[in-house]
């Protein structure tokens, strides 16, 4: 099985979004999110899948899993060019199938899912951009626990990168210190 990593945006209120889109600009978020993912297999809700434009859908050079427990999405997913899973178990099964040279299976999304990987065990690496911004959001990240996780690297090491939105931000890999269990194969 590849490693399971997830990757989001926050703020220091662990916000990741805002009536189903991020509540800042980063362009630099992006292009990290694009070169971290490419290649490999992503994992999301169906809420997120539906958040992103549909002249992206499906996320270019990744095979896309959809994870929705509403059959009826099933059909109009997969015309859309996503593979679908009732679980994240399932998800993770799937996209383990896809790696194809990828090291790698990210999830990226939304909060639920992001929340169930973390209280599951099911990630073992958590690639995080700090948003230097207080803002109001209905999407939160999951804590990670310190007794759990360990900041492994920081973009910059200290202080923060200025995007040409003007938004601070900082890069963050975080690894879970005990292995973490698969999803079934």
């Amino acid at each position: 099985m590849p490693t399971v990593g997830m990757i989001w945006a926050q703020t220091p209120g662990r916000v990741i979004g805002r009536d189903g889109a991020m509540p800042w600009h980063v362009p630099e978020d992006l292009a990290y999110f694009k070169t971290v993912t490419q290649g490999a297999p992503v994992i999301m809700g169906r809420k997120t899948w539906e958040s992103l434009p549909e002249r992206f859908r499906p996320l270019p050079g990744r095979v896309n899993v959809v994870v929705t427990r509403d059959t009826s999405k099933t059909l109009p997913l997969a015309e859309g060019g996503a593979l679908t899973a009732s679980s994240l178990e399932d998800a993770l099964s799937l996209a383990g199938e896809h790696t194809y040279d990828s090291p790698a299976v990210w999830i990226m999304g939304g909060g639920a899912i992001y929340s169930e990987a973390v209280e599951k065990g099911l990630a073992e690496i958590a690639a995080v951009t700090q948003i230097d911004l207080d803002v109001d959001g209905d999407t939160f990240a999951p804590q990670l626990d310190p007794q759990e996780w360990t900041l492994v690297s920081a973009m910059p090491e200290q202080g923060w990168e200025t995007s040409q939105s003007g938004t601070r931000y900082r890069f963050e890999t975080y690894r879970r210190m005990r292995p973490a269990p698969h999803a079934p194969a």
